[in-house]
């Protein structure tokens, strides 16, 4: 599951937390308000403070008493950071079998333009199946959760409600078509009560 309180931060707050951690590490000091509205382009000072007065509730950020220059990140606030550019690795994906889940939670790093604004996990892929899709085994996915997609998305899909697999999906209403990218394989043809879909492929990372 994605981290419940950077659920809760707007996409502003998230950009204010990331723009301090980076700027501390640069620069060896926390950047003032103004830095802060000069590095994100916002022009209204009071719009910033009211946002990191927003933080500072959240137990992100410390308190602006004066005691300290700039913006300054809470231990919770760091941990928050780390965890904001992770995602939960959930386990393996093998066409025809469960998910193999792993058996102590992980989190890897996930750029954020290989993922979305939505609930997002990763699985490791197994074998060869979409291979002429560029996916291939031992890659990462992203999958974003939900259970619709768009003909053409490919998707973790479960079959029976015992077997998943990641397919490109086709959808009738009489039937549901998974279709593997790999000449050697043929497309798979269900009823439709038969296919749940638990994701869809929003990023895929390859290590070398």
């Amino acid at each position: 599951m994605e981290n419940r309180q950077a659920s809760k931060l707007t996409r502003r707050q998230l950009e204010i937390l990331e723009f301090v951690g980076e700027f501390g590490q640069t620069h060896g000091f926390a950047p003032s308000l103004e830095a802060l509205c000069e590095g994100l382009g916002l022009r209204s000072r009071g719009s910033m403070h009211k946002h990191i007065q927003a933080l500072v509730s959240a137990g992100l950020v410390e308190p602006m008493d004066g005691r300290k220059r700039g913006v300054h990140l809470t231990a919770a606030g760091a941990a928050e950071l780390e965890d904001a550019d992770s995602l939960p690795l959930v386990g393996t994906i093998a066409a025809g079998r469960p998910i193999e889940a792993l058996e102590q939670p992980e989190r890897i790093g996930v750029p954020p333009q290989l993922r979305t604004n939505g609930e997002c996990f990763v699985l490791r892929v197994r074998g060869d199946s979409m291979i002429e899709d560029g996916i291939h085994d031992g890659d990462w996915v992203v999958i974003e959760r939900r259970s619709h997609a768009r003909n053409g998305e490919v998707v973790v899909a479960l079959i029976d409600r015992s077997e998943a697999t990641l397919k490109r999906i086709e959808q009738h209403p009489d039937r549901v078509v998974l279709h593997p990218a790999n000449s050697n394989m043929s497309p798979i043809i269900y009823a439709p009560h038969r296919v749940e879909i638990q994701g869809v492929v929003v990023g895929q990372m390859r290590r070398y």
